[in-house]
């Protein structure tokens, strides 16, 4: 054993922060050298003195939040720096300084008048919202190529000749005090050479001893984003920080501002040129170098500006590099989508007067062609083609009162009688005047209509309070008004069916077959009803039996039979409702129709002066014709 080895010290030296190596020269020179630590004292209470002086003097320091100062405070004064960036500050509820986005520039403003919408830059949406924490986590494992900063905080164990650990921080001269060994220098050591530097030191005093060196904490650094930054200033990040963060901490660059070429200095020297697209689009951050103390980095004007719309995975305003082709820019917005025309890129070029409109670009030209600043290119869609119907093959879903219910295959023009008789023909039972035939197509163009004739009922019940009855109290008017809401909510719940109505005898034992179907057509063939219904502002709503015996009756006396007429019944607007969906109105004599099993007879309320009911009752028949079941009409005029 060497006479200096360092021994565990009594239990009574120990658990104090100057004694972990217990009576180890580590601790006499700590615990002796009064004068030193003195020193040391001064010393730091100077730097702490120059340190506050420095908070004073520098706005950014710390990232300071500055408070709004108005000019009224200033008296006589100039506003200074820190209050003209502090007057553009904006606080969320708890007080948290939250970052503007930045303001679109002129080509974000065209392509909106263009297109009708927005299209923003690429990038944009990683920086929001803004009080996104874009920093590296103090938790993170610190690379290997990490360089020792002052500030940092290390931890060294030893075990052998000396046995117990000590925690330093590196002073303000990048070095560590080691009793017994001295000062050594970390500052500027990469982390995965820090262990060899520390056993390198006390190698030169002691024998026999492992040495394990630990970085426990980090210190801030604080770097500076300049330039065409949303945010631009001086911020203090974690020591693993790297341009993105910084970047990212800032806002991002602003609407004038490159994403493409973000330099970054370090005394005085340019030493990076990062290109964000790769670390956002590719996922490559090789480039991404981590930042150091009083780093500066640079946000230099944005390069040529290029729409990308249509069949992409990303629309967006794309930056571009000096060189960079059309398919660059297209593989940026990360490439045509599933339903995107391959074989060509449309191409409209702002700002050449000779050439006005689009020019089409094949795809396999597109890699030879430069963008210009301003282009918009277009990938057109094959989704949105509707092919001839003689070239579609069909599927129809038949069921119901059928021998074979199913879904069939079938080729183009097929007629329906054809499809009917794969499914074995009706039944005895089948009630062809009540079959339920319903078409995609048509189901697109009655929602349409629906969601018209919905617009035109808010568009009424907006206009309520300004046509008001005088005569009618504003507590009756709010509850009317709270009505309409209510069924107007029960409205847009509900939704066309796309049922066409055929034009059949209520006898007929056949369904039409020259009818020729279309893809995605439905067959709903339905079993011989026995009933008819009387709803709406009658006294006792119900379903009569018809047929078998009993005699073929007319609407008014089946709204006799229901207890007749409420009040508040608006008889001229009476209707009745066919089993095959058709809708005969009070001026087509709907009271005087013979009544047949399966018809809905409707007897809606009478509206007061109010533009909202008076619209309702006028839509209540189109909403039939629209295909929406009675049972949901029933539901909302309750």
């Amino acid at each position: 054993m060497i006479a200096l080895c360092w021994s565990m010290a009594p239990a009574a030296q120990a658990q104090t922060e100057g004694s972990l190596f217990g009576g180890s020269p580590f601790v006499a020179a700590q615990s002796g050298n009064s004068n030193t630590s003195g020193q040391q004292t001064q010393n730091t209470s100077t730097a702490a003195g120059s340190d506050r002086q420095g908070r004073n003097d520098n706005p950014y320091l710390d990232q300071h939040i500055l408070q709004p100062y108005a000019v009224s405070n200033t008296s006589n004064d100039l506003l200074t720096l820190q209050q003209l960036l502090a007057a553009n500050d904006v606080r969320s509820s708890d007080g948290t300084l939250v970052r503007q986005p930045p303001k679109p520039g002129e080509f974000e403003n065209y392509m909106e008048r263009l297109l009708g919408r927005k299209l923003p830059r690429y990038g944009s949406q990683l920086v929001l919202p803004s009080a996104r924490d874009f920093a590296a986590p103090a938790t993170a494992t610190v690379p290997p190529d990490y360089i020792v900063q002052p500030g940092d905080t290390i931890v060294i164990s030893l075990t052998g000749s000396i046995d117990g650990s000590v925690e330093r921080e590196v002073d303000t001269n990048g070095k560590v005090f080691l009793a017994g060994v001295g000062a050594v220098r970390v500052a500027g050591v990469r982390h995965s050479d820090l262990r060899d530097v520390i056993a390198g030191a006390i190698g030169t005093k002691f024998r026999g001893f492992t040495v394990s060196v630990t970085i426990k904490q980090l210190r801030g650094i604080r770097v500076y984003v300049t330039g065409l930054a949303n945010n631009p200033g001086a911020f203090t990040v974690n020591g693993l920080s790297t341009m993105a963060n910084a970047v990212f901490q800032a806002g991002g660059p602003s609407a004038g501002g490159s994403w493409r070429a973000i330099k970054l200095y370090r005394s005085g020297k340019q030493v990076a040129d990062f290109d964000l697209y790769q670390l956002m689009r590719g996922g490559r951050s090789v480039a991404d170098i981590q930042l150091q103390n009083e780093d500066v980095l640079f946000i230099p004007p944005a390069g040529d500006q290029i729409a990308v719309i249509g069949s992409v995975q990303e629309e967006a305003i794309y930056e571009a590099k000096p060189g960079e082709s059309i398919a660059d820019i297209v593989t940026a917005a990360g490439g045509p989508n599933t339903l995107a025309d391959r074989s060509r890129v449309i191409l409209y070029r702002t700002g050449e007067q000779e050439i006005a409109g689009p020019k089409l670009v094949p795809s396999a030209l597109a890699s030879g062609t430069a963008v210009k600043g301003g282009d918009v290119l277009q990938i057109l869609s094959t989704g949105t083609l509707t092919m001839p119907t003689d070239r579609q093959s069909v599927l129809v879903r038949v069921e119901g009162e059928v021998n074979r219910p199913g879904i069939y295959y079938v080729p183009p023009n097929t007629p329906m009688n054809a499809i009917l008789a794969q499914a074995g023909g009706l039944t005895n039972s089948a009630f062809p005047f009540g079959t339920k035939f319903t078409r995609q197509s048509v189901k697109i163009g009655q929602q349409e209509s629906y969601r018209d004739a919905i617009r035109q009922l808010e568009l009424s019940l907006a206009a309520a309070p300004l046509t008001a009855n005088s005569s009618v109290s504003e507590a009756e008017r709010n509850s009317q008004i709270a009505s309409a809401r209510a069924v107007l909510e029960r409205l847009r719940q509900a939704e066309p069916d796309g049922r066409v109505v055929l034009q059949l005898s209520p006898t007929a034992t056949n369904i039409p077959g020259s009818i020729l179907l279309e893809n995605n057509d439905a067959i709903f063939v339905p079993p011989m009803p026995t009933t008819a219904g009387v709803f709406g502002a009658v006294y006792r709503p119900a379903s009569f039996l018809v047929g078998n015996g009993n005699p073929a009756l007319k609407v008014r006396d089946y709204i006799e039979m229901s207890g007749g007429t409420l009040r508040a019944a608006d008889r001229h607007s009476i209707f009745l409702v066919r089993a095959n969906g058709e809708v005969v109105s009070y001026k087509r004599g709907a009271l005087e129709k013979r009544v047949i099993a399966g018809d809905i007879i409707f007897v809606p309320v009478k509206t007061q002066a109010n533009p909202f009911w008076a619209r309702f009752k006028d839509i209540t028949q189109t909403i039939f014709a629209l295909g929406i079941s009675a049972a949901t009409v029933v539901a909302v005029s309750k």
